[in-house]
């Protein structure tokens, strides 16, 4: 085979790959109370309008690095069959650290903890824990 030939290959083989820059991990969720946040105190005006916020577990936390990022998750499995709402993915919100938020979550040491409205967007909420793929946005 010559060289152009290999280029031609690699070309169109290349077409059907996906390069993803995501990290898998899991989410749990957590409700009210959520003040006050280890990255913004008091302030109600770190939330988002939309209530699309999460804390970051401890994977992501980075010393608080993690405060004011936002993430696009998407659930791609769980336990329960059919907890997942295919084709959707949410943008949230990193506001606080889950190991020390006010509100426990619905599961401890998870990559993130979402809001119940963004965890709702993406999985069915009757599940304690999805396994997500997230990428910094």
């Amino acid at each position: 085979m010559s060289c152009f030939q290999h280029l031609i290959i690699i070309l169109f083989s290349s077409l059907f790959l996906h390069f993803s820059q995501a990290d898998v991990g899991t989410a749990s969720h957590y409700g009210p109370p959520f003040l006050p946040t280890e990255c913004f105190g008091e302030g109600a005006s770190q939330f988002p309008s939309t209530n699309m916020f999460g804390s970051a577990g401890e994977g992501i936390w980075n010393n608080g690095a993690a405060c004011g990022r936002v993430y696009e998750v998407r659930c791609i499995s769980a336990a329960v069959p059919r907890t997942c709402i295919p084709g959707q993915a949410v943008q949230i919100k990193i506001v606080d650290r889950a190991q020390s938020s006010v509100s426990r979550p619905s599961t401890d040491d998870t990559s993130m903890v979402l809001s119940i409205t963004a965890f709702q967007v993406i999985a069915n909420v009757s599940s304690p824990l999805i396994n997500i793929e997230f990428q910094q946005v």
